[in-house]
């Protein structure tokens, strides 16, 4: 009986806390809690087995010899070996049941590491984070355990792209950023990556950057840490180096990249390539094993992959640099248009005399035409001298009508006031409101008063967790809003607010269904969106749909959240 379960095991507490996978054990019905008193059993042999490695001596155990073209539980059927290495074997396959492409991880089950890899798969399993390449299947069956997980033929290798040159200062800015991200959430479950290098990342064609081999990598290959999220860490920012410089950030030559020169130490990564983004250089350093020192500031070292995302968050965010279009290329004459492509050049050949057409004018039609023409011309002479000298004979008016000039002034628009808000409530689509009776306080012209958002934990931008928080403001008459002022609680990157307008205080649609107004994205205490065009409207709603990170109080807790002080609204009247 072939034995199938996505039930989670435990393989390291790196955070201190119970990671929530390993209740998972206790839940098993397929003996995973015998195969991890087994996998502690072997683990004694496998740290011998990871000594003789190192001292230089081949591993006694061979991979399954198996060919293109097996099946595996009748439904995944091997096509290409990619990867044959210390008794086990990796493949591109192909799920003939659901018709896709799949990868598959391949070992004896009487392999030393074979509980090992199951328990770390299945682990990855229950965490169904799509930022890592999902493990699909972990199975020991016929002798053999094997992990199948996702195989993505559009995404490319983070080896591949630095093999073309260094990335641009906003592509690194991305990676460091999802890549420590998605580590973070994989930590707090108590999912270790430890393998955590360029063919571990891949790029898809819309940007995001995936992490594959999420505990899995490591448990094939016997690697351990004592200090998990220091090591994945430093993985990051070995990334990000080599983003930045094309190098490897150490003295040795690895994953197709040169090492720095040998006797020099670790240089800051603008030290090693000149034009490099100087906040994402710092960041680097910050994250590898350096103490965080670096030769312009002394921050403190980023040591958790947390530390390091909330790092790369406070900094100022790297833009997208401009499209630059080429321009077309001069307009070029050539053989085909003018007829003459693909076709032999003519010989010389006696010219033969050609009779030339008289003029077109001196033929029987040409001079009725110019006959039609002269008598036209003559006649609207004609009527042309008797209106002017109609028009002189006639008596001169002495009245006139005296004509006004529009002035400046009438042609200047009106321009904005303040617009008074006679009421506003809490809108909350989803049912869940932030702090509906504190509403009030956002127009009480009081500064020491606010209405606030509940602490995220992940930010700045709300989604998919909440697309939004906001407020309606009710103008008491219809009028032609222009712009707004709304004074923040909390300062930092970043906080993004969109002005709708509605159709009442409770409005029932989606803001999809609304008339946007204004747009505006801040990191300071105040945030002033405008539009060019008025927007004629009662209610107004203000929709915030990113907060920056705000430490703790003695009210809150430290996360990402904001709190909006007062509003005002400017506009004139219909």
């Amino acid at each position: 009986m072939a034995e199938r379960s996505t039930a989670a095991v435990d393989v390291a507490d790196n955070s201190g806390d119970d990671p929530l996978t390993a209740k998972a054990d206790t839940a098993a019905t397929d003996g995973v809690a015998e195969e991890q008193k087994t996998a502690e059993k072997t683990a004694e042999p496998t740290e011998s087995k990871a000594v003789e490695r190192k001292s230089g001596e081949q591993p006694s155990i061979t991979a399954p010899e198996l060919h293109s073209g097996h099946k595996l539980a009748r439904r995944y059927r091997l096509e290409e070996c990619v990867t044959r290495l210390d008794g086990f074997s990796s493949w591109r396959a192909v799920d003939e049941k659901l018709r896709r492409a799949v990868g598959v991880h391949l070992l004896p089950a009487d392999h030393p590491r074979a509980r090992s890899v199951l328990a770390a798969a299945r682990s990855s399993a229950l965490l169904g984070d799509p930022r890592f390449v999902q493990v699909l299947d972990a199975v020991e069956e016929n002798d053999l355990v094997y992990v199948v997980h996702e195989w993505l033929p559009d995404s490319t290798e983070l080896t591949a792209l630095l093999a073309t040159g260094p990335l641009e200062p906003h592509d690194a800015y991305q990676l460091v950023s999802q890549v420590s991200q998605a580590m973070a959430a994989a930590h707090r479950e108590g999912l270790a990556h430890l393998r955590l290098t360029p063919s571990a990342v891949l790029r898809s064609s819309t940007g995001q950057y995936r992490i594959r081999g999420l505990a899995v990598n490591a448990a094939l290959r016997g690697i351990t840490a004592e200090r998990p999220q220091r090591t994945d860490t430093e993985a990051i920012g070995a990334l990000l180096y080599a983003a930045l410089t094309q190098r490897w950030p150490y003295d040795s030559d690895a994953h197709g990249l040169s090492g720095l020169p040998k006797g020099v130490g670790l240089l800051p990564p603008d030290q090693v390539r000149a034009g490099v983004h100087r906040g994402l250089s710092e960041i680097a350093m910050r994250a590898l094993a350096n103490d965080g020192a670096t030769a312009s500031r002394q921050e403190p070292p980023c040591t958790t992959p947390d530390e390091l995302a909330k790092a790369v968050a406070a900094m100022p965010r790297v833009r997208p640099p401009e499209p630059e279009f080429t321009p077309p290329p001069e307009y070029q004459q050539t053989t085909y248009q003018q007829g003459t492509y693909g076709r032999p050049q003519p010989r010389p050949v006696i010219t033969q005399p050609v009779v030339v057409p008289p003029p077109p004018l001196q033929s029987r039609t040409g001079r009725a035409m110019k006959w039609a023409v002269s008598a036209l011309l003559i006649a609207a002479l004609g009527l042309g001298s008797w209106q002017i000298a109609d028009r002189l004979l006639q008596p001169k008016s002495t009245d006139k009508t005296p004509t006004v000039q529009p002035t400046l002034d009438d042609e200047k628009p009106k321009p904005p006031k303040p617009l008074a808000i006679q009421g506003a409530e809490e809108y909350a689509p989803d049912g869940r409101a932030q702090d509906a009776s504190e509403v009030a306080n956002t127009y009480d012209t009081d500064s020491s008063t606010y209405w606030r958002t509940r602490t995220f934990q992940d930010g700045p931008v709300l989604a998919p967790y909440k697309q939004g928080v906001g407020i309606v403001y009710d103008l008491g008459s219809e009028q032609n809003v222009t712009s707004a002022s709304i004074a923040l609680r909390y300062g930092g990157p970043q906080t993004a607010i969109t002005l709708y307008a509605t159709d009442s205080l409770n409005p029932s649609g989606s803001v999809e269904s609304m008339k946007r107004i204004a747009t505006v994205e801040t990191s300071d205490t105040t945030a002033k969106p405008e539009t060019k065009t008025p927007v004629k409207t009662r209610y107004v709603l203000l929709w915030l749909t990113s907060a920056p990170y705000a430490g703790g109080d003695q009210y809150f807790g430290p996360g990402y959240k904001q709190a909006i002080t007062n509003v005002s609204f400017q506009g004139t009247a219909p």
